[in-house]
């Protein structure tokens, strides 16, 4: 069975993108930065950050 353990969003705004993720243990944040290979470094490092210190079941 398949379970939603997140969900990201990639905006673009005037100067910068932004990066939206949403889990059940860290919640809503938001990244920004000026291109889009540095606010998906971000995104990757908080998530690698949470999954690999989330309990497995």
């Amino acid at each position: 069975m398949e379970e939603l353990i997140c969900s990201v969003e990639f905006l673009r705004g005037s100067a910068e993108l932004v990066a939206r993720v949403s889990s059940e243990a860290g919640g809503v944040r938001e990244y920004r930065a000026p291109s889009a290979g540095a606010v998906i470094d971000q995104v990757i490092n908080d998530l690698q950050e949470e999954f690999e210190s989330a309990p497995t079941s």
